[in-house]
């Protein structure tokens, strides 16, 4: 009989009793009653054994193949040239002068050399930005604008010529350059943006214009100091028979040079102006461009989707212009597949300081006893652990996107495509956000030594902060997830097939949107608690259930605001929706990278941070499945406290759960977080000039 069955029977007189003694008396810390498996994986015991982590192993698995590539990064800046690290404290300008010579050695000096992999092999790619902005996140930012931005556009949006020309001067940091999409009065909605690319067939020109002060190009990084070329969105105009007539065939990309290649002085017809000092990442330059009718040759358009011939006729596989644009956008995917994965380093760096802090910091206790470490307190618990076993969540979940981002390059499968857009929206959208507010967290959690600049968390907040805007604001992205879930609602409707992130979704509509079985919203025991299916089956049904609500309010309020009065009225549930279905994906995604991990003591491990990261987000919105009865009350007690337990669990092997992410104390570059404790204040009193 279960504990809840039990106490059933007791009178109330007696139970209020029992209860407000152990408020007046409460007993000490002791573990959950035996109803409750305490066994990382289902077992019938009712103590806890500590997992045995062997922490090599289980970083070899996280890491995968490219670990080698990171190494050649660190050793680079801890042993050849340990000159080039960015000082706590540096001006604009020399931060600038620092971050281009610090580019210019991991490529040159180090040789690595990242652009041959932004297309063959992304997840080296993406290895090495992991790894470079660990170092330094303006570095890795500025990184990302060369090769994967300016460089990515040159490969992905132009053909063999474009490739044959620019290629080696890209990867040699000899042809540094920008992406210029961006403008003053527009950013996410890129298709209103308003700079012109007029076709003149006199002299065989693209006439690159700024039109008015709304369409300076803005924020674009290496703009300010270093950049010689831009990748240039711009409308492509073509004059037709009438000379007074143009026609508009939508965003286009061009390569504009923008500096001289031998003076460095900027070109006639150009005009750039610096964007100024920052929140963070003052290492990058970001600066307008404004063009004065700028003229380049017709083959400096980036014509992979549409092209333009020497008499002007326009040509294009696509038929439509929100074809093209479509695929020019899907093939610039990557930036955001990258921020994904970047935010996870940020966040375990951030997660690594707080957590070796907190085990060697020690405040109060038991009287006349020794002082016990603030990681031993249930609150610091519950502000690091849960943030712990989503940074492994997340972890895996973005490894899994560089995946399917890798196999949409070879294959350029349509529906891989779409797949992997959805997903990396909202993966950027969902991470980044969570990172940003988890910097915080950290910061409080360290108190008074978290604020120390040399501690890293203020640069690690300011740097990262602006993830969560650049390469598509959060909520924007948010709502095409939700509209994706939308259209891939309607097509079950109309008998199509699901893109392959939504499969779930085909059972849902079917089986979780029926009234929640009694019998099982009332199960309480751990083993049904921690089984993947249970976990699983509730995220899914919380999607399903929005999904299907959304559907239904946007279809009765279109019919009197309109599509977009109505979409506007229901954007907090649509943006809702969006979160809890990559949420879903990310438990998914955990579920089997456990199941691949070959080590059985690394299994146990990660099964018991994936219970605490699902029992935790169905904690955090138990509201919700309370309101719909697919939890009972009684239930819904035993998740929070089973929840909390296994924080305490997390919390005894942390230690080797943060070193598995196998960052040197080189890397970390804060005194609280070094992996000695005996080292850490040590260097921190002589940092103060002790």
């Amino acid at each position: 009989m279960s504990s809840s069955s039990s106490s059933s029977d007791e009178q109330p007189t007696t139970r209020r009793i029992r209860h407000l003694t152990l408020h007046l008396n409460p007993p000490p810390p002791q573990p959950p009653p035996s109803t409750i498996n305490l066994q990382p994986c289902s077992s019938s015991s009712s103590r806890a054994r500590k997992p045995n982590v062997n922490v090599t192993t289980l970083s070899s698995y996280l890491r995968g193949n490219n670990r080698d590539i990171q190494e050649k990064v660190f050793d680079y800046f801890n042993n050849v040239r340990p000159d080039l690290q960015t000082p706590i404290e540096i001006l604009k300008d020399d931060y600038r002068e620092l971050c281009m010579r610090q580019l210019m050695g991991v490529v040159n000096e180090a040789g690595v050399k990242p652009f041959q992999y932004v297309s063959d092999d992304p997840m080296k790619y993406f290895a090495i930005a992991e790894a470079v902005g660990s170092v330094d996140m303006s570095l890795g930012i500025k990184m990302g604008v060369q090769y994967s931005l300016w460089g990515g556009s040159v490969i992905n949006l132009g053909t063999k010529k474009h490739r044959d020309k620019y290629f080696e001067g890209i990867n040699n940091l000899e042809y540094l350059g920008c992406f210029a999409m961006t403008e003053l009065h527009h950013g996410s909605n890129v298709q209103g943006i308003q700079t012109i690319a007029t076709f003149d067939p006199l002299t065989d020109e693209f006439v690159i214009t700024t039109p008015n002060d709304g369409a300076i190009k803005w924020w674009i990084g290496n703009a300010a100091v270093h950049g010689k070329f831009a990748t240039v969105f711009a409308k492509l105009m073509l004059p037709t028979h009438d000379s007074k007539v143009v026609s508009d065939m939508g965003v286009h990309a061009f390569i504009v040079p923008i500096r001289d290649l031998k003076t460095h002085q900027t070109l006639p017809g150009v005009e750039i102006n610096d964007c100024g000092h920052k929140v963070g990442l003052n290492g990058v330059d970001n600066g307008a461009l404004r063009f004065r009718d700028v003229r380049i040759p017709r083959d400096n358009l980036l014509n992979r989707f549409g092209d333009v011939s020497r008499d002007g006729t326009y040509t294009s596989p696509l038929p439509t212009i929100n074809k093209r644009f479509a695929a020019t956008l899907g093939e610039l995917v990557g930036g955001r597949v990258g921020l994904a994965y970047t935010s996870v380093g940020v966040l375990k760096i951030a997660a690594t300081i707080a957590i070796r802090y907190s085990l060697i910091r020690q405040q109060f206790g038991p009287p006349k006893q020794p002082e016990i470490s603030i990681l031993d307190y249930q609150s610091q618990q519950h502000k690091l652990m849960p943030m712990l076993a989503s940074t492994y969540a997340f972890h895996f979940a973005t490894v899994n996107l560089i995946k399917k981002y890798a196999e949409m390059k070879k294959t350029h499968d349509e529906q891989l495509v779409a797949d992997v857009h959805a997903l990396s929206a909202g993966l950027k959208s969902y991470v980044t956000s969570y990172t940003a507010k988890s910097l915080s967290v950290c910061r409080e959690a360290c108190g008074g030594h978290g604020y120390a600049a040399v501690n890293r968390f203020g640069s690690l907040r300011n740097d990262h902060d602006i993830f969560q805007t650049f390469e598509g604001d959060n909520t924007v992205l948010l709502q095409q997830v939700a509209g994706d879930l939308l259209k891939q609602y309607q097509e079950k409707f109309r008998g199509g097939t699901f893109a392959v992130t939504w499969n779930y979704l085909r059972e849902s509509m079917n089986t979780y949107l029926s009234q929640p079985n009694p019998v099982t919203s009332r199960w309480e025991g751990e083993d049904h608690l921690r089984d993947p299916k249970f976990q699983l089956d509730a995220f899914r049904y919380r999607t399903s259930r929005l999904l299907q609500s959304a559907a239904v309010r946007l279809r009765k309020h279109s019919k009197t605001l309109g599509s977009f009065g109505a979409w506007n009225r229901c954007l907090n549930h649509l943006l809702t929706l969006a979160e809890s279905h990559i949420e879903t994906v990310i438990l998914e995604n955990f579920i089997e990278a456990i199941k691949s991990c070959p080590d059985a003591n690394s299994r146990a491990a990660l099964k018991l941070v994936c219970d605490l990261y699902a029992l935790n987000r169905i904690w955090n919105d138990i509201g919700t499945y309370r309101n719909v009865d697919y939890v009972a009350p009684n239930k819904a007690k035993a998740i929070h406290k089973l929840a909390d337990y296994l924080s305490f669990q997390v919390k005894d092997i942390a230690k080797e759960l943060v070193d598995a992410f196998d960052l040197p104390d080189h890397v970390i570059r804060a005194p609280i977080g070094r992996q000695s404790p005996g080292e850490a204040y040590a260097e921190y009193t002589q940092y103060a000039g002790f």
